[in-house]
């Protein structure tokens, strides 16, 4: 919403049931993931209203707990939560509301890729799998790390290094998976992008779990989903290409670059130690995904 002509406000809400058993750790997932739409558009976080649920019987410092978490990620974002509200339900949940300010000039949007960019991602995938089988006691100590320490982590910085290297698109990888979120934005710009598999980058352990059977509904539905935007070229690992359409908690920001700025924006990401992994490119044609090996 355009306030003035060099201002702009970016609104979000998104809020979800436990995802970790700490409850500091949940409340600081679930500001991250909240505030990600912000960043995905290029916009900076002003202020942010806790949601909230929680059975009427639970200890009222674990719910407290889950709000610190909360303000730990929202003021490392540069906001502040300034209230919000709850109520009473047998399955907790929490999130946020969140308003950010973006310049209405500068606003990135899933469309504007184009034929030449270079695709780049933000985050390892693979949480959807690990939250939905960490209670099956399948999950090692190395993959549920790299999991909460993926799923905590903003996506600001991978935000500002974008912006600084001209992206022409944007969007942040939640739970319709890679391969759903790079269709709307194939959809949004009339293009293709063309993925190669073994160069998406994946938390540790995670293929291994899709190898033996385990994932999550959110996978299967989003295979049946986007089955008709797929385009599969080579022979790509079932599992694999399974874990393409996995459902991302707090995930990376996906995006699309101008070719002539990809060298300088893998140098400023190693240099700033914001990782970015380099996953495919756009190219011209019917408004699909395409999969290579």
């Amino acid at each position: 919403m355009r306030l003035a002509p060099d201002l702009a406000l970016v609104q979000t809400v998104d809020f979800f049931p436990p995802v970790h058993d700490d409850p500091v750790t949940w409340g600081e997932i679930g500001a991250a993931n909240a505030m990600n739409d912000v960043f995905a558009m290029g916009g900076e976080v002003l202020v942010a209203l806790n949601v909230g649920a929680f059975p009427d019987d639970l200890d009222p410092e674990i719910i407290a707990d889950v709000f610190r978490g909360g303000i730990i990620k929202v003021h490392e974002a540069g906001g502040a939560i300034v209230g919000g509200h709850t109520m009473t339900d047998r399955e907790p949940k929490y999130g946020l509301a969140v308003t950010g300010l973006v310049h209405p000039d500068r606003v990135v949007r899933k469309r504007g890729a184009q034929p030449g960019d270079v695709v780049f991602l933000s985050k390892p995938l693979g949480t959807g799998v690990v939250v939905s089988s960490v209670r099956s006691d399948v999950v090692s100590a190395e993959t549920y790390a790299g999991a909460t320490a993926s799923m905590r982590r903003l996506g600001r910085h991978a935000m500002h290094l974008a912006l600084a290297h001209d992206v022409h698109a944007m969007t942040d990888i939640t739970g319709f998976g890679l391969v759903g979120h790079a269709a709307e934005m194939a959809q949004a710009g009339g293009v293709r992008l063309v993925i190669g598999a073994g160069r998406v980058p994946q938390l540790p352990g995670v293929l291994d779990l899709y190898r033996r059977g385990y994932g999550t509904a959110g996978t299967t539905r989003n295979e049946e989903y986007y089955r008709r935007w797929l385009d599969l070229r080579g022979d790509v690992e079932p599992s694999l290409l399974r874990l393409l359409h996995d459902p991302q908690t707090s995930g990376g920001l996906l995006m699309a670059v101008p070719a002539e700025r990809a060298e300088a924006l893998d140098h400023a990401a190693t240099a700033e130690h914001g990782p970015l992994w380099r996953i495919g490119v756009v190219e011209a044609g019917e408004p699909a995904v395409e999969v290579r090996p």
